[in-house]
């Protein structure tokens, strides 16, 4: 088994610096996570054993020849300035995919045949502008670059029909561009890294309050272009209920939006541009609402029987409050792996489900919550376990994904995939879930271990968050895909969400394309075509081209 060397744990969100990320490694290059006892013995349970497989090494990754003409490139240089574009390998690599398991299998298996042909790095909006405009002249499809976290496939633009492919990496873009501490509205350029913009915010003494666990690498820009959604969301809301303002360049020109808190005036073009993904435009810059930086913060673990009590108890918080900042429950089986603290031994953890409840804000205003919310999770069954967990699963929150590249170095397929349902369903949502991971994997000879947290609440639903391993066969691209399908599937079938917060891409379109039925996939497309009419903003992501 490949020895890989735990290094320090970020004790604080704060503490995490700004990475860019680098292929086969996730994060931090200094940051490195061991597999535990507790992660071999899990998987044990189910026959999955570890067997080394190496990736190829980056140096011998072979790309295709850029599809870019000279003269076409001589003219992109003009249009952005020379030192912008490059046509390197490393860079051209680097740009190639995102993040979920079939990215970085294909990557490890040498096969980046939709590596874009350039890299281009506008100085600034305007730069953003000449990009957008040479592409609709040239017919040369271009795929917005934030922090390139995607885990749906949102970065492999389709190339057919068009003159060539361009990464368009928006990491100069990365300012605070204006403070109204009055309205706690802060607004920045969409290039801005999650630990960045909070660093900036709080030299005035506010904190944004969204932490996905892309955190350290995602964007401003790609919080709103995916309708991100933090682990502090049940306190902070999720990235789209936060922005107030958008500034979106389309190859046609640029649109703002957001000049009052609430309008009546027509149908909210915030809620267009949230979670569009590139297919309209490149967002620019996001005026965001802040928060006074909290004073305190107490984080907690309960333990309750079972899901079925655990999820009673938080629907009960989020439907009648006091609702918490951090409210999350995981599974049975989730619990007894305890990704947030792997290195705690099998034989330590007592069973049933744990949950996280944090608190952050004024001291007299969390000692409040606190009492309350103790007092309702007592009456409901639940055992207080103390601080321990609570500020275990807070400093080790993002460690979950420096798991999956030992995992994959070591023969183990790891992935997650998430949903949304409303309270009603959610038993059945996740029994349905895991039933469709089960035999999908378990028929082509590889059982599985599934794992399932409720990640974000609200008062008339949840959303289901799953891990799932298993040993990979000698096509693990093939295996995720036969898995992937059979979710889809499931989803379409019961009615819940393809997508809570991971965004559509390609890997949830076909579900997501017949929820919304023919009409209004037309509808988008016609929004689409009158922004981009030469369709070369991200085509064939979240919405299948006009026409194929």
């Amino acid at each position: 088994m490949t020895d890989v060397t735990p290094g320090p744990r970020p004790v604080d969100e704060t503490d995490l610096p700004v990475v860019d990320f680098h292929p086969y490694r996730w994060g931090d290059p200094s940051h490195f996570v061991t597999l535990s006892e507790r992660i071999t013995g899990a998987l044990g349970l189910v026959g999955i054993t570890t067997s080394e497989r190496p990736p190829t090494p980056l140096g011998e990754l072979v790309l295709p020849d850029t599809g870019l003409t000279a003269e076409l490139l001589d003219t992109l240089r003009e249009a952005v300035g020379d030192g912008s574009v490059s046509t390197e390998h490393d860079d051209r690599t680097a740009h190639a995919n995102g993040w979920s398991t079939p990215d970085l299998l294909r990557l490890r298996g040498n096969a980046l045949v939709d590596a874009p042909d350039a890299v281009v790095r506008p100085a600034d909006e305007a730069g953003v502008e000449s990009v957008l405009r040479w592409c609709g002249e040239q017919r040369v499809a271009v795929v917005p670059f934030g922090g390139g976290t995607s885990v749906v496939g949102g970065l492999t633009a389709e190339r057919g029909g068009f003159a060539g492919v361009i990464a368009l990496d928006l990491a100069a873009l990365d300012r605070l561009l204006d403070v109204d501490a009055e309205s706690r509205i802060l607004t920045f350029e969409a290039g801005t890294r999650g630990p960045r913009a909070e660093e900036l915010a709080a030299e005035h003494g506010f904190t944004i309050g969204h932490f996905p666990q892309s955190y350290a690498g995602a964007t401003i820009g790609g919080y709103a272009a995916a309708r991100s959604a933090g682990q502090s969301s049940a306190g902070y809301g999720r990235f789209d209920e936060m922005v107030v303002g958008l500034t979106l360049v389309t190859p046609r020109g640029t649109i703002e939006i957001g000049n009052a808190p609430r309008s009546a005036a027509g149908p909210d073009w915030r809620q267009i541009i949230l979670g569009s993904e590139g297919a309209f435009g490149v967002i620019t810059r996001v005026r965001v609402r802040v928060r006074p930086l909290p004073e305190t913060r107490v984080f907690e673990g309960w333990r309750f029987a079972d899901f079925g009590a655990g999820a009673a108890a938080l629907r009960r918080l989020a439907q009648d409050g006091p609702r918490p900042t951090v409210l999350r429950l995981s599974d049975e089986i989730e619990t007894l792996v305890n990704l947030a603290d792997p290195n705690e031994s099998l034989e330590e953890n007592p069973g049933g489900c744990l949950a996280i409840v944090g608190f952050e804000g004024t001291a007299a205003d969390v000692a409040a919550r606190r009492e309350a919310v103790t007092t309702i999770l007592r009456d409901l069954g639940g055992e207080e376990l103390g601080t321990a967990p609570g500020e275990a699963w807070r400093e080790g929150r993002f460690n979950a994904p420096y798991l999956r590249d030992p995992l994959l170095e070591n023969g183990v397929l790891i992935e997650t995939l998430e949903t949304a349902t409303f309270w009603s369903r959610l038993t059945e949502v996740r029994d349905a879930v895991n039933t469709a991971l089960t035999t999908a994997l378990g028929d082509q000879g590889t059982p599985c271990i599934p794992m399932c947290h409720i990640s974000h609440v609200y008062e008339t639903g949840a959303s289901l968050y799953f891990t799932v391993a298993a040993a990979q066969t000698e096509d693990p691209v093939a295996q995720w895909a036969v898995a992937k399908t059979a979710v889809n599937e499931t989803l379409l079938r019961i009615g819940a969400a393809p997508s809570h917060h991971h965004g559509i891409g390609v890997d949830h379109q076909g579900v997501y394309t017949e929820q919304l039925g023919t009409l209004a996939v037309e509808a988008l497309q016609a929004i689409k075509q009158t922004l981009d009419p030469s369709g070369v903003v991200n085509p064939g992501i979240l919405l299948p081209r006009a026409g194929h």
